[in-house]
């Protein structure tokens, strides 16, 4: 697992021991940032369920502004915050060790909002609709939701002011693109 392109182009990720986290593959990857690629410059990016921080690296590396990673588990924090150093990115880096429920609602509560936000949470537990009617507290009227999911999961067309503006599919994995409903 590396970095694929920009600033930190090529640096290769720290990756977990465990099975209990999973990467986003650089394919997968490398077409998201294909597709999102003129909302990265200067975007203030969360990434929640964030495991190895692949993503919200990914972005930084690329322009984004500021990044915040969610994730509560030890291991996926560990590998976020060795991750970061890695990457010489703790400058505009925050770790947030917490469920992405509170995590969000303390985030709301300091008058956070993000640009981009990824959210690639554990397949089968209905989490991406879940977290949808929850992180508009964060979002702006410009901010976009991209969903990682198993294709067998469902990724409604419409949750709370979110709408799924299109979806890719990768293998037995699906991103799901969501804006604020206007």
């Amino acid at each position: 697992m590396r970095i694929i392109a920009g600033e930190f182009r090529g640096r290769r990720l720290h990756a977990p021991k465990s099975d209990r986290i999973r990467p986003t593959g650089d394919r997968v990857r490398e077409a998201v940032f294909s597709i999102i690629a003129s909302a990265i410059p200067d975007a203030r990016v969360l990434d929640l369920f964030a495991g190895t921080g692949a993503m919200g690296l990914e972005a930084l590396s690329r322009g984004a502004a500021q990044c915040v990673f969610v994730d509560q588990g030890v291991e996926a924090a560990r590998l976020i915050r060795e991750n970061i150093e890695l990457c010489g990115a703790s400058d505009y880096s925050f770790l947030v060790q917490d469920a992405v429920p509170s995590a969000l609602r303390r985030l709301a509560e300091k008058g956070e909002f993000f640009d981009l936000i990824f959210m690639d949470p554990p397949y089968g537990k209905g989490l991406v609709e879940k977290t949808l009617e929850i992180v508009g507290a964060v979002s702006t009227a410009e901010t976009l939701v991209l969903a990682e999911h198993h294709i067998r999961d469902d990724s409604p067309d419409l949750v709370k002011d979110w709408k799924k503006d299109s979806e890719r599919r990768y293998g037995d994995t699906m991103i799901s693109i969501y804006s604020i409903l206007k």
